[in-house]
C-alpha cells in the first residue's frame, strides 16, 4: 500500500479552502494525496498527471509537459501545485520495474514503459567513463571508479539482466541504494525534467497560488531551493527552513524519512 508522506503538511502549504479551488497533482502516483485535497474541500478540482499508464490519473505524460497538459484540460490559472518526486511504494514493490535492489526483477527502472532506456541498456552499453560519470553526479557515490570497473570485467563475460545481478557487483547496500538512485534518474532523465516543469508551474498558478514540491534526495533539493531563491520577485518562500517527517510519521511510515517539503507562493 503506498502511504502519501507529508500529507498534513502538504494540505496546509496548498492553502486548501472550502471555496471551489484548483490544483494540479503533476505526480499523482497512488492518488493519496489528491484524495486529501478533495476530502478536504469537495468543491476542489484536481488535473492528476503521472507518467506512469498504471496510476489512473486523468493524464498520462511526463511532467515536463505540464503547459500542455493544463492548457488542454482547461486548467489555466490554478490554486496550487503539487509535486511528490518520489516513486510509489506500489512501483517500488513491482518486481518486474526493478526499483529496488532488494528484489530479483529485470533491471528497468522506467516511470513509462514509452521510455526508450532502461537501466540494462545503462549498465551493459555505457562506457566505463560515463559510467563514472553518472555514478558521481546522481548517486553521490564515493567508490564510483571501483564499481564502474567491476560492472565494465562482468559484462565482458555475460550481460547483467537483473538487480539482484547488479547489487552482488556493487556490493554494500548503502552503495547499492545510491547506484539504484543513480540509474533511476538517467533512465528517466529526472533532473532535467524537474528544472523544465518549475518555471511552467509558475505561470501556470495564479497569484496566491502555491507551489509545494516535496523530493527525496540532495538533488532535487537542490534544484528547487534555488529556483525559489532566483526566483523571488515572483514568488515568496513559505519554507524558510525545508520541511521534514515528523518522528511519529518516520514510525509509522519510515519512507518518508527523506522527504523534504519546500513551498511556495505566487505573488
Amino acid at each position: 500500500m503506498h502511504i502519501p508522506v507529508l500529507l498534513n503538511e502538504t494540505l496546509e502549504h496548498l492553502n486548501i479552502t472550502d471555496q471551489p479551488q484548483t490544483f494540479i497533482d503533476a505526480t499523482f502516483g497512488g492518488g493519496g494525496h489528491t484524495a486529501a485535497i478533495l476530502t478536504k474541500n469537495p468543491k476542489a478540482e484536481v488535473l492528476t498527471i503521472d507518467w506512469d499508464p498504471a496510476s489512473g490519473a486523468k493524464v498520462t505524460g511526463n511532467y515536463r509537459d505540464l503547459d500542455e497538459f493544463a492548457k488542454g484540460c482547461g486548467f489555466l490559472q490554478v490554486d496550487g501545485i503539487l509535486f511528490d518526486l518520489g516513486f510509489s511504494s506500489l512501483q517500488l514493490d513491482e518486481v518486474r520495474r526493478g526499483f529496488a535492489f532488494q528484489t530479483d526483477g529485470p533491471l528497468d527502472m522506467r516511470y513509462s514503459p514509452s521510455t526508450r532506456l532502461n537501466a540494462a541498456d545503462i549498465v551493459n552499453g555505457y562506457s566505463e567513463a560515463d559510467l563514472k560519470r553518472i555514478f558521481r553526479e546522481y548517486g553521490e557515490e564515493r567508490f564510483v571508479g571501483r564499481i564502474a570497473r567491476k560492472i565494465c570485467e562482468q559484462r565482458k563475460k555475460k550481460p547483467i539482466k537483473t538487480a539482484q545481478e547488479l547489487k552482488q557487483i556493487i556490493g554494500p547496500p548503502q552503495s547499492a541504494r545510491r547506484i539504484f538512485q543513480a540509474l533511476r534518474i538517467e533512465v528517466n532523465d529526472e533532473l532535467n525534467n524537474l528544472k523544465t516543469a518549475l518555471p511552467k508551474s509558475l505561470e501556470i498558478l495564479k497569484p496566491g497560488g502555491r507551489l509545494v514540491v516535496i523530493s527525496f534526495h540532495s538533488l532535487e533539493d537542490r534544484i528547487v531551493k534555488w529556483f525559489f531563491k532566483d526566483h523571488q520577485d515572483k514568488l515568496k518562500i513559505l519554507t524558510k527552513k525545508v520541511v521534514l517527517a515528523s518522528e511519529t510519521e518516520i514510525n509509522t511510515n519510515p519512507r518518508s524519512k527523506s522527504a523534504k517539503l519546500r513551498a511556495a507562493e505566487k505573488i
